[in-house]
């Protein structure tokens, strides 16, 4: 892929992915705002400062910052404690003095700790929580918008779907059947592609909103009623403008409470924004490297000026990241552009946004969650057998069931599990079946074999018949661990001898240094036959 070679030849380049991310990242912002018990504009005011002020800072080239559905709890749960929004917006600036001191620190290296398999399976999951989220919308339902359950209320909320059955809106379904079909011609027919600077996305939005005043028109059933359309403020004055801000309240700073929901949304919000970082680095086409310190501190500025101006807490976050790596981005401008339409819109044009019908975005949301977690994935990592199939599966499910951090936490668990399994099984493991089948036993040993390979050798020692032939092969080995070389020197001295095993033993040395205690760990065999 070609890069840009200048700030202005990227937006160029970039105002369709930008554009794309807008009209995703529009309804999020509203709808995190909405969750969050927060002012609406709350979310759109932290929109507009991921893309331009994080946008510029960071120098990831795919993600996309904004309010995440990962910290609505943690937010609801803030302002209901501390009474005003006002005093958590000061916890917000706490939480943005926190992630910029974990920049400075260099804690952003904890990323390169993540598998692969593990942040493929939250993209996978993010992808079907994606889907999941916008069937109401396509099919006409929006309560989650409203402040009612949905169906990730207190985990799967499987009810959720007798009350979404029962309320499906015919226009909504047209107006999504056709804006997928748009979005799909656009990407398959010839003649379409050219057509570069004019995103599909724009084109289905437009059709939407088109077919929706045409149902209006006719005093068609299908037309779309407001609470199915984007709902934004609309100043009238200039006094409505300048109550747009809503400033914090300075106050809360001796408040231990809102220095306890800013430290815990430091915490969490680095952490996802570092997950996210990770995957959308895997979405680069060009496979570039974020720098996560600066990623951090980036995060922290952003923070801190998204609370001073009236914005909620953000992170980095892979549903508006996956729509820009997917609408063709190359660099960070597209974020940027993302940020800035979501300005200019909001202050010129918001009663046009508020025709934009919640279908047609939930059909661009649907294609989206469809890339990410489409078969093609889930068949790769199945093929690569169990040790990367179980973490990734795992994961998948737990986010779903839960949450982003929770889901994340037990694939990583589990993969954990497999790598010291693997581990433990590497030194060397032969069964019974194949001990039986051999007619000499030659047991290789690693090059450093920990106490996590005790009980593989162990139970290789263990299956070994009388009478055998056995050769122990340490050549290789720079490390064995102590309580190793004492179970290798029992077998030999004590159980080859009672059971006539012949055992010979090869490359070990006198003593090798015990890399946990720094103390030399001796072998001594008393037991060997010649062979």
């Amino acid at each position: 892929m070609k890069k840009s070679k200048s700030f202005f030849g990227g937006i160029q380049e970039n105002f369709p992915s930008g554009l794309v991310v807008f009209l995703v990242a529009l309804p999020l912002c509203l709808g995190i705002a909405l969750a969050s018990g927060a002012p609406p504009l709350s979310g759109i005011i932290s929109g507009i400062v991921g893309g331009l002020v994080i946008g510029a800072i960071s120098n990831s080239n795919i993600s996309v910052s904004g309010p995440a559905a990962g910290l609505t709890a943690i937010v609801l749960t803030a302002i209901t404690d501390l009474g005003a929004f006002e005093l958590f917006l000061c916890a917000g600036l706490i939480a943005g003095i926190i992630q910029l001191v974990l920049g400075f620190i260099r804690a952003g290296s904890i990323s390169n700790y993540f598998p692969n398999n593990v942040i493929e399976g939250m993209l996978a999951a993010i992808g079907i929580i994606i889907i999941l989220k916008q069937i109401p919308h396509a099919l006409g339902f929006d309560k989650d918008y409203e402040g009612h359950e949905s169906i990730f209320d207190k985990g799967l909320n499987f009810g959720y779907f007798d009350e979404l059955f029962g309320a499906i809106h015919p226009g909504a379904i047209v107006v999504t059947l056709v804006s997928v079909g748009i979005l799909l011609a656009w990407d398959k027919l010839p003649f379409l592609k050219r057509m570069k600077m004019l995103p599909g996305a724009l084109v289905a939005v437009v059709a939407g909103i088109l077919m929706n005043e045409l149902f209006k028109m006719t005093g068609s059933s299908l037309a779309i009623t407001k609470e199915h359309l984007v709902s934004l403020p609309v100043p009238q004055n200039l006094e409505d403008f300048k109550n747009l801000i809503v400033m914090p309240d300075f106050n809360g700073f001796t408040n231990l409470k809102v220095w306890i929901a800013g430290a815990t949304i430091a915490i969490v919000a680095s952490i996802e924004t570092l997950l996210c970082i990770e995957a959308s680095d895997r979405l680069d086409v060009q496979r570039r490297t974020t720098d996560t310190n600066l990623e951090l501190k980036a995060q922290g500025i952003g923070n801190l000026v998204s609370s001073l101006i009236g914005g909620l807490p953000m992170t980095s976050v892979v549903v508006r990241s996956s729509a820009n790596a997917s609408a063709g981005a190359t660099s960070k401008v597209s974020a940027m552009i993302h940020g800035f339409l979501l300005l200019v819109c909001v202050l010129t044009i918001p009663f046009l946004l508020n025709l934009i019908p919640l279908a047609t975005l939930a059909a661009v949301l649907i294609l989206v969650g469809y890339k990410l977690a489409k078969p093609a994935t889930f068949k790769h990592f199945w093929y690569l057998g169990k040790f990367q199939f179980i973490p990734f599966i795992a994961t998948v499910v737990a986010i779903v069931a839960t949450d982003l951090l929770k889901g994340v936490g037990i694939g990583l668990a589990i993969s954990v599990f497999y790598i010291l399994q693997g581990n433990m099984k590497r030194a060397y493991y032969l069964s019974r079946e194949k001990l039986n089948d051999a007619d000499g036993i030659s047991i290789k040993l690693a090059e450093e074999v920990s106490f996590l390979n005790k009980a593989a050798i162990k139970k290789t020692l263990k299956n070994i018949k009388p009478n055998s032939t056995v050769i122990i092969d340490a050549t290789g080995t720079s490390y064995i661990a102590n309580d190793v070389l004492e179970m290798i020197q029992d077998f030999a001295n004590i159980r080859a001898k009672e059971e006539d095993i012949n055992v010979e033993l090869m490359g070990f040395k006198t003593s090798y240094r015990d890399y946990e205690t720094d103390e030399d760990s001796h072998i001594i065999i008393t037991h060997k036959r010649a062979m």
